[in-house]
């Protein structure tokens, strides 16, 4: 009930925030084809004027690919629009009710109604980034890495440029195969099956050599070990391909608070996004 209670007070001092912020919010577009699925349908922030085709971030949300919703997110939009980018944030499918590859369906799906679309936002569609947090992360860099997501999309790669924000899953089959076994296995193999063939498959690590955009990376020092370890892994091996690629390690942050301290429109994570973007 108190997180309830919570939820909607930070909704209602969104709607107030981005109205005083001369923000501008597009609620429920349905980026699918599948009309009153809220699943398929994202939101849109953008200044209420503005001069120029602005850059554009997409934002994948958490939540161990079985909750999560793009509302939880509005400070998120607000104070990037503020900023000047204009900010998709999406809803996809959830586990138990999908897999996977579906949830990667919708989040290419989206990425193309944003290229399509977004110039009657105020966005340039030339100029797309994308960034997601945990789960969220896993499924931005999978289809970035992945050919098949925007091919089926009907759609070359349009990303300029990833942030990864405590992305977690990079290599899911060394995390299931080596991890504890935690109250969030099972929540996991709902999500990837019990096969490990699926979770390498599932897996973005292994498509590195496919990556041809730059990448922002971060991670929390207190956040879990696996991240830690992977985020490691996938920026060495972008160095090594010559791919530019910018890593920050974020002292005395976990998992959550990795994105949570977001809120504050100060937060060092907004500056280095937006010099990620601006030389990018």
């Amino acid at each position: 009930m108190k997180f309830t209670f919570l939820l909607a007070l930070l909704a209602f001092l969104g709607q107030a925030f981005t109205t005083s912020a001369k923000v501008k919010v597009e609620r429920n577009i349905d980026y699918s084809g599948k009309v009153n699925n809220i699943r398929t349908q994202l939101n849109v922030f953008h200044k209420t004027k503005v001069d120029t085709a602005q850059d554009v971030i997409i934002f994948i949300h958490g939540g161990s690919w079985s909750t999560g919703k793009k509302e939880t997110y509005w400070w998120l939009g607000r104070n990037f629009a503020r900023k000047g980018v204009v900010t998709v944030i999406l809803n996809y499918s959830l586990a138990p009710n999908y897999k996977y590859e579906q949830m990667a369906t919708d989040c290419a799906a989206a990425v193309k109604w944003t290229v399509n679309n977004i110039k009657n936002y105020g966005g340039n569609p030339k100029r797309i980034f994308l960034m997601g947090h945990s789960a969220g992360a896993h499924l931005a860099e999978l289809i970035n890495a992945d050919p098949k997501y925007f091919k089926a999309a009907g759609l070359p790669n349009p990303i300029k440029g990833m942030i990864l924000d405590d992305a977690f899953g990079l290599d899911m089959n060394e995390y299931l195969t080596k991890a504890e076994k935690d109250a969030n296995y099972d929540n996991f193999i709902r999500t990837f099956s019990a096969d490990p063939a699926i979770w390498t498959k599932g897996s973005p690590l292994n498509y590195v050599s496919y990556i041809r955009n730059p990448h922002l990376i971060f991670y929390g020092e207190k956040t879990y070990p696996a991240i830690q370890i992977q985020s490691e892994r996938l920026n060495k091996i972008l160095t090594d391909h010559k791919i530019r690629t910018e890593m920050h390690v974020i002292k005395n942050k976990k998992h959550v608070g990795m994105i949570s301290q977001m809120i504050f429109g100060w937060n060092k994570l907004y500056k280095y996004s937006i010099d990620f973007i601006k030389r990018n």
